[in-house]
């Protein structure tokens, strides 16, 4: 259970503390008040990464320092950003003892709902893609790493593709297959996460809905996912002389996607907007179910204004999975959400 936190020089933050209960925590302001600020000090300091920005965006304007303190049941966690030579670095203490970086198993599992979740269908491959990716970092030890080394090999191969081909040619195989081993390892946990959400999905949706309906998530890809090494090997060489017109590498995990379809039609261009969020909603309720599954600890939810996103129906459902999870939940307005809870903590800001 997280205790406490206090923000000093963090965002819009001076110096302010608050306290949580366990349960729902209702944080309630107007907008540009500092409530979604509050909700990434509360996930950078348990999960070790902000999910809005860079470390040089966190500190308060016009500082050169800030510092989170929190406690969460027994253990005292701080962060501390703090500039050198113009640049900005995290420092973690954990029950005093300083850790550069959190690895998996020192972070603890929050499951974060934000109203740009809701356009998930509609935006482009690439936030479909981070959606993967960021979850699997927060359950499978390992592929953090495995993602960052892909990321490292895509710019390096890329560099050698603006240098010219004559020059390039003999170390583009290297990359080539270095690219093949670890964008295998990535796209295997992404489709078998897939295959995890696409067992819980549809029966969660149909609850939501109220009818039965078919919700399938599908990983989409020009190569073989049975032997994904082999056949990104083999595009990357036969589409060499295109990569050097285009300078970019045209094949691998970076350029794919995921399909979400509702009763076997893409739901980008099928499905309502209400069907849209019941979609999205049935996912962090599948993302929730996961989480604890991996972690074997039950999550924090931060619910960052969704509740002004979402009909009553809706509200209703994403509550009744609410049960036993320490929420946070921010809002303007603090009755329309008070409504659905018979007992609630109140955080005015």
């Amino acid at each position: 259970m997280l205790n406490s936190i206090r923000l000093q020089n963090f965002r819009s933050y001076r110096d302010d503390s608050f306290e949580f209960e366990d349960g729902v925590n209702i944080i309630v302001g107007p907008n540009a008040s500092g409530k979604t600020n509050l909700l990434e000090a509360v996930f950078i300091i348990l999960c070790g990464s902000s999910f809005r920005s860079r470390e040089n965006e966190l500190v308060r304007f016009g500082a050169d320092w800030a510092r989170l303190d929190t406690v969460v049941d027994s253990q005292q966690r701080v962060l501390k950003i703090t500039k050198e030579d113009d640049r900005f670095k995290k420092i973690y203490e954990i029950n005093n003892q300083v850790i550069r970086r959190l690895t998996l198993d020192k972070t603890l599992p929050v499951v974060l709902f934000e109203p740009n979740h809701l356009q998930l269908m509609i935006r482009g491959p690439e936030q479909r893609r981070d959606y993967l990716d960021d979850l699997l970092e927060r359950t499978l030890p390992g592929f953090k790493t495995t993602a960052a080394k892909y990321r490292r090999a895509v710019a390096q191969r890329n560099a050698l593709l603006k240098h010219g081909q004559a020059k390039a040619q003999q170390q583009l195989f290297v990359w080539n297959i270095r690219l093949s081993e670890l964008g295998a390892e990535i796209v295997q946990a992404r489709y078998a996460l897939l295959e995890t959400f696409n067992k819980k999905l549809g029966r969660v949706y149909s609850q939501i809905a109220g009818k039965r309906t078919s919700i399938k998530l599908d990983y989409v890809t020009p190569l073989r996912i049975d032997n994904y090494s082999s056949s990104l090997l083999s595009h990357l060489e036969k589409n060499t002389n295109r990569d050097f017109n285009l300078g970019f590498t045209s094949y691998g995990p970076h350029r794919e996607d995921v399909l979400i379809a509702i009763n076997k039609k893409p739901a980008a261009s099928h499905a309502s907007r209400g069907e849209m969020r019941s979609i999205v909603l049935a996912l962090k309720i599948a993302e929730l179910d996961l989480l604890e599954s991996a972690r074997d600890l039950k999550p924090l939810l931060l619910l960052d204004d969704v509740f002004s996103e979402l009909d009553g129906a809706r509200r209703r459902h994403l509550v009744e999975h609410l049960t036993g999870h320490q929420t946070l939940i921010t809002t303007t307005d603090a009755d329309s959400v008070i409504a659905h809870f018979d007992s609630h903590h109140l955080i005015p800001l």
